[in-house]
């Protein structure tokens, strides 16, 4: 698979389960923009054969490496940077993982109980939307979710891209976030407002924001049919350090509260 059929298919699932990026794509196209997709993000466990070991060694298959890592103590979480050395073009990834052992014995009991039959390491295909765990129930969902929404997400969403990113670097009309955001308001986007619509500053070389997740319906283990939140898409602004070079990296700060796009709360 190379790497453009692999975005590609993302895309085609993503697009499905995620229809407000779908119309805010067609949006900006309309508007006479070009989307260049900045980077995708995944999320996983960090139990065997599916933590950011196996993310790296699958990735890998793909041309990418890690180039940064990060941890976010407040959330139990550690992720790594995926870029193409030598092809600053492609997309990143952006692959995160939750520390279960962090977590309460309760939180841990439910995320080993529905885990407990995944037998297969993960592999690439996974990530177009595979659902591979046990169902919860509603309350072991909601009790979870009290804990870690992250948790939560990835135990009823499984794995796909939790998001895709547009790169407004390259736009014509809409040069600024805060053009980017009035346009997104102005057609009626809910926009993820944790830390402020604006995550970072120019002097952190990096600046986002996000809408907050679209809501799927979801079947529970008790029968219970119920919505939740899904993926979201976001919006990248780089900026050039002082030796002139595009900062490519990820600023802890931002991701911290970008993560919150898909908490039930931020619906």
């Amino acid at each position: 698979m190379t790497a453009a059929d692999f975005f590609d298919a993302l895309w085609t699932h993503y697009a499905i389960v995620t229809p407000q990026a779908s119309a805010i794509h067609k949006l900006f196209e309309s508007e006479g923009e070009r989307v260049v997709n900045d980077h995708v993000a995944f999320r996983t466990f960090n139990i065997a054969g599916y933590g950011l070991d196996s993310a790296n060694r699958i990735l890998n298959e793909l041309g990418y490496c890690v180039f940064e890592s990060y941890v976010f103590p407040k959330k139990y979480l550690r992720a790594n940077a995926f870029m193409v050395p030598d092809d600053l073009q492609a997309p990143k990834i952006f692959f995160s993982e939750l520390q279960i052992e962090s977590l309460s014995l309760q939180a841990r009991a439910i995320i080993l109980d529905m885990t407990e039959n995944l037998h297969a390491d993960l592999v690439l295909t996974d990530l177009f939307g595979t659902y591979p765990f046990k169902r919860p129930t509603y309350e072991q969902y909601k009790a979870l979710a009290d804990e870690s929404e992250y948790a939560a997400w990835l135990l009823t969403m499984g794995y796909q891209a939790n998001h895709f990113t547009v790169n407004i670097n390259g736009f014509e009309r809409f040069r600024s976030m805060e053009n980017v955001i009035d346009l997104l308001r102005k057609n009626g986007f809910s926009l993820n407002e944790a830390g402020g619509l604006i995550k970072g500053t120019p002097n952190d070389l990096l600046i986002q924001a996000s809408t907050t997740a679209d809501q799927v319906f979801f079947e529970f283990a008790d029968g219970e049919i119920l919505k939740i939140p899904g993926c979201f898409y976001e919006f990248a602004h780089r900026f050039k350090d002082k030796a002139g070079d595009l900062f490519m990296g990820f600023v802890p700060s931002n991701a911290n509260t970008i993560f919150e796009s898909t908490n039930r709360q931020a619906q």
